[in-house]
């Protein structure tokens, strides 16, 4: 006789398959590319339609139904976008019309200027560091201090329309790729938000605590009036900013709410290598409560941002 006493799973009842809800059918299974030339499409068409593949699909129909019906779609953006050679694949979605706001960090800003400028950027930190040379380029602390102070005391510009303007007057050498530059450009609102003592431009004797203040704080007014159209439609999408962006954005909102705009029924995306606390909440999550929808990618940005680029652009 056993020790313990056991379940009689004889009158368990069960069901037909057909009756019950299943997740997974073939018509949902990835395709095999075939061997030789294929089109982009075609490939693209290949994913499986399931779990992260599904939300993909499901976020380009949302970012293409926002358009049509001339909702924002905004991105937001940390410095790696920029230092992994996405500039070109952001800024032809921005000459196509897909995004309507560009918001980055203020690293990001340095590595735009650093590439439109000299034509490199993305110093070796640990070996700069060893002798206190990290930070310390001349021509970029002075490029972005002297810009924000000018359009601080002379015009009414933001952070991002500021350097964007410099970079044109002067003709930068590889103004084609960037962002700042471009979005000006286009008339599309592109603003940079800083956290003071977070970048190279802070450490160096140029920099103006003040200037830097309040040309962030314009862009942050410009940010918020983006947000504030996202009324019964548009999207919002994170990229690689853990901790700025993703705080920003929080309150950009609840200043729109607040001030009674409709700011509801719009989809989030979060794309990044890993998953982290504020994205994951301030942008996938408590935005979208209620008649939105949230969606988590995992991945490097630059295998992740020309895949959903290319989805945009070409799958049905």
């Amino acid at each position: 006789m056993a020790k313990f006493p056991s379940t009689d799973l004889s009158r368990v009842k069960t069901i037909p398959i057909a009756s019950r809800k299943s997740k997974v059918r073939p018509k949902d299974f990835a395709a095999v590319v075939p061997e030789g030339p294929v089109g982009l499409r075609s490939f693209l068409d290949s994913f499986p339609n399931i779990l992260i593949g599904s939300d993909l699909r499901s976020l380009v129909k949302d970012i293409r139904i926002s358009r049509r019906k001339k909702k924002p779609v905004i991105v937001m953006m940390g410095a790696h976008v920029v230092k992994v050679g996405l500039g070109p694949v952001i800024i032809d979605l921005v000459k196509r019309g897909t995004v309507t706001h560009v918001a980055m960090n203020s690293a990001a800003a340095i590595h735009d200027v650093e590439t439109a400028m000299w034509g490199q950027t993305s110093e070796d930190v640990a070996e700069n560091l060893k002798d206190g040379t990290f930070g310390m380029s001349r021509d970029t602390g002075e490029f972005i201090n002297k810009a924000l102070l000018k359009g601080m005391t002379e015009g009414t510009e933001g952070y991002g329309e500021a350097l964007a303007k410099k970079l044109i007057a002067l003709r930068a050498k590889n103004l084609r790729y960037s962002i700042l530059a471009q979005c000006y450009k286009h008339d599309v609102p592109v603003t940079v938000h800083a956290a003071i003592g977070t970048d190279i431009n802070h450490q160096q004797p140029t920099m103006d605590g003040a200037a830097t203040g309040e040309m962030s704080f314009r862009d942050f007014k410009v940010f918020i009036s983006s947000v504030s159209k996202l009324t019964g439609g548009g999207v919002v999408l994170n990229i690689g900013s853990a901790v700025i962006l993703p705080e920003v954005f929080l309150k950009a909102l609840t200043v729109a709410r607040n001030l009674g705009h409709k700011a509801k029924g719009f989809s989030t995306a979060n794309f990044d290598m890993i998953r982290q606390y504020r994205p994951s909440v301030n942008v996938v999550e408590r935005p979208t409560i209620g008649p939105g929808r949230g969606y988590s990618f995992t991945g490097h940005h630059e295998l992740m941002v020309p895949l959903l680029a290319a989805m945009i652009k070409h799958t049905r």
